[in-house]
């Protein structure tokens, strides 16, 4: 029992610190993706879950927004642009969602394409 727990305790540290900015950026937006999915239900406790992961995921989006108009930022204009421009309408969005008067669907759906794109090759 003790020998698997040393194990995956050695791996966990080894695999934060080999960590790039790439995985982190894909294990953010799928970690709130994945509340946002969970928090889909009926019930008024699930709208607080709701409530919050919408509130973590604008957060998410701002800093992209933010991230992409550094002029530091390496990505390309036109990628950075499209970014920025999702980052508006999520928030956007998000209050319409919030308001009862838009879809979750819609910015689970942007997640999950922004992280196609991030995926790891060969996962």
């Amino acid at each position: 029992m003790i020998a698997p727990h040393m194990a995956q305790t050695a791996y966990s540290v080894t695999a934060n610190s080999v960590r790039t900015p790439r995985g982190a950026e894909y294990e953010a937006i799928a970690k709130i993706t994945g509340r946002l999915k969970a928090s889909m239900t009926a019930d008024s406790a699930s709208f607080a879950a709701l409530v919050r992961a919408l509130h973590d995921n604008r957060r998410l989006w701002t800093l992209l927004a933010a991230d992409v108009s550094d002029d530091d930022n390496q990505l390309p204009t036109s990628i950075r642009a499209q970014i920025f421009y999702l980052s508006e309408f999520v928030s956007q969005h998000t209050s319409k969602v919030l308001q009862k008067n838009g879809a979750v669907d819609i910015l689970i759906d942007i997640n999950s394409a922004i992280l196609r794109g991030l995926k790891p090759k060969g996962i």
